[in-house]
């Protein structure tokens, strides 16, 4: 049974997505905005959506749950993709993930304290000439060692990397 009221409750304040429902009555580019003004996709805000576009919240969930480009939990500033596809794996993506994940000090999709970095473990990045690869702020690392991976770590927190 779904809520039939006029007025919804969500942890964030939708008045700066209500107009694209209109501009764009497509699903994943409504997703997509929502996802840039709040910066992940809470389970109330996903609901909101089910409930303007008429999609089944399901099938909403389905389709944040299936593209990596979309978070329902919050990200650090700089949010690092790892690439496990095929030729990443091959040449080394988990010695890469364990070296993030223990410079870091955290697990897959949790927030460093400093709320610097979060990391996500991806299909693809679609980089398999330089593998195994990692993509910090749309910025793609490649040929990495664990070692590689946490310097372009460190050097991001000190500075000496500009990330946009």
């Amino acid at each position: 049974m779904s809520c039939q009221c006029d007025h919804f409750v969500t942890s964030v304040d939708v008045t700066f997505l209500e107009p694209e429902f209109d501009r764009n009555p497509g699903l994943i580019p409504i997703l997509q905005k929502a996802q840039a003004l709040y910066g992940y996709l809470p389970s109330d805000l996903l609901a909101y959506i089910a409930r303007r576009t008429g999609v089944k919240p399901s099938k909403v969930y389905g389709v944040v749950t299936f593209y990596a480009q979309f978070r329902t939990k919050p990200a650090g500033k700089y949010l690092i993709l790892i690439c496990e596809g095929t030729a990443c794996h091959v040449n080394g993506s988990a010695e890469v993930v364990r070296a993030v994940g223990e410079y870091l000090g955290v697990a897959e999709g949790e927030v460093t304290a400093d709320g610097l970095f979060s990391y996500h473990c991806v299909a693809c990045l679609g980089c398999c000439s330089l593998s195994p690869v990692m993509a910090v702020g749309g910025r793609t690392y490649g040929s990495l060692t664990g070692e590689k991976a946490a310097d372009i770590l460190k050097k991001i927190r000190r500075g000496e990397i500009q990330i946009d």
